[in-house]
């Protein structure tokens, strides 16, 4: 396994193409840094004796101790362990742990492969097979790009008056194919080792040039990567952990990239789109379990030491509103704990978690983003959004009448309200409106969920019930 230091090297080592605000800039570029402290926790984490357990794993393909972010889930125990390591290492970070997307990507394939070989007599599962201990024995960061940028969305891919409006094959070649076409919104793409691409929606027979699945390195030619990055604001006194960490996304653009066969998974098979790319959302839908419920882990925690701050604490209308955010933290962990549990083999052994706990979970938790955000912004008050700017606590003429009329509860100092109210305003504007996008989109839009749950839901058997209640016939 790699140490940071290692992966650092490595990623510095890329060739430069990514470009922010008009510039191409190399990976060592300090505005990515804040976000790439996620991935830090990975690889910090896993060297933990401590928590070894629960961040490293063997492999089932090569016997060796891995880290648990490059693991293929061959039980029901393995998906159960993957979401306390998710809550674990999220609730070290205001951001996200990103490293998730590569390894849901990682398990989405390892289904989807085996049942086109199965069906097609292809042999794209030994072909992943060999990709992914590469990727375990290098211990590499893995980026998702699913979803297309899609055009007019009331047309189907083919139907698009720009074809390339959803990743396409243009051309197959004796070395590989030849694709074009942008992948939006790919969170870890720009500090990535790999971009892991996959369809984004069910294919028709007429679509099977779209109909394509692989995996290439971050810095390949013909790739160009538009990204945006989001931190809360630097501290410049009252340094704290928050500031540390950040998020970064990217317009992936492939321009006309030759991928070679050994990197190709899915080449025309378009009966299999809509499965490969439930897959990959199905399970970061699971991960989702995990990471929401950290990030609800830290609305409460603010939103309880903002109440002692302010001498409320036993306030029944602020213990409800406590109740609320412990309901939904845990309503969606226990739906991904319940996901696990059901989880059954596919063909090639990779367990899927149970579709309809990993949507409900996942409903849940977005559904909620907001709601979470507002009962902070409810309890805090209005200083989470006029709160002073941090200078002016320690200007010689304003700093002393700041510290004195920012005082709540007796024996709190000031330092430590101005602290607990930096965080809160962080959470619900600044980067929290960035993370509350990511909130209800991330995974797929609510929208998403519902098709996911109605299409997997036994409504019939319940009618059953009904009826029978009822006195009607079967």
């Amino acid at each position: 396994m790699r140490t940071f230091d290692e992966y650092l090297e490595r990623l510095c080592s890329l060739r430069p193409n990514i470009h922010m605000h008009g510039e191409l800039i190399k990976r060592d570029d300090p505005r990515l840094r804040p976000a790439m402290n996620n991935i830090k926790l990975t690889f910090d984490l896993a060297q933990d004796p401590k928590l070894a357990p629960l961040m490293t794993t063997t492999s089932h393909v090569t016997g060796e101790k891995i880290n648990r972010f490059c693991h293929i889930n061959r039980s029901q125990d393995d998906l159960l362990k993957k979401q306390e390591m998710t809550r674990m290492a999220c609730q070290r970070t205001p951001a996200c742990i990103q490293r998730c997307m590569g390894v849901d990507m990682l398990n989405a394939l390892s289904v989807a492969t085996h049942e086109i070989d199965q069906a097609k007599k292809t042999e794209y599962y030994p072909r992943f097979i060999e990709y992914l201990k590469y990727f375990q024995k290098n211990d590499l960061v893995g980026c998702a790009g699913q979803t297309d940028v899609k055009g007019d969305r009331s047309l189907r891919p083919h139907e698009q008056p720009d074809p390339d409006m959803y990743l396409r094959i243009v051309e197959k070649k004796k070395e590989g194919i030849v694709v074009r076409g942008a992948k939006a919104h790919n969170s870890i793409a720009a500090y990535a080792d790999e971009i892991i691409v996959t369809p984004t929606r069910a294919l028709t027979k007429e679509e099977s040039d779209w109909s394509v699945a692989f995996a290439i390195p971050a810095d390949y030619p013909g790739i160009h990567q538009v990204v945006v990055a989001g931190a809360p604001h630097p501290r410049k006194y009252l340094k704290a952990p928050l500031a540390d960490y950040g998020s970064c996304h990217s317009l992936t653009i492939f321009d006309d990239t030759l991928i070679p066969w050994d990197r190709v998974f899915m080449c025309g098979e378009w009966e299999f789109g809509g499965r490969m790319a439930l897959m990959f959302a199905l399970y970061h839908r699971h991960s989702y379990t995990g990471c929401k419920p950290a990030a609800t882990d830290l609305f409460t925690g603010t939103t309880a030491l903002v109440s002692d701050y302010q001498g409320v604490p036993t306030a029944q209308h602020i213990r409800h509103k406590l109740a609320d955010l412990i309901s939904v933290a845990e309503l969606v962990y226990g739906a991904g704990i319940a996901a696990g549990v059901k989880s059954k083999p596919s063909s090639s052994g990779t367990y899927i978690p149970d579709v309809v706990f990993c949507n409900v979970g996942r409903r849940h938790a977005g559904m909620n983003y907001y709601h979470e955000m507002e009962i902070l912004c409810d309890v805090a008050g209005g200083l989470v959004g006029t709160l002073p700017y941090e200078e002016d606590f320690f200007d010689a003429k304003t700093g002393p009448l700041l510290n004195k009329y920012i005082m709540r509860k007796a024996g709190v100092s000031a330092e430590d309200i101005h602290r607990c109210y930096n965080l809160a305003s962080e959470m619900v504007q600044g980067f929290g409106g960035h993370r509350a996008v990511a909130g209800l989109h991330g995974g797929g839009s609510p929208i998403m969920e519902v098709i996911a749950m109605l299409a997997n839901y036994d409504l019939e058997s319940k009618k059953k019930i009904a009826k029978n209640l009822a006195g009607i016939k079967t």
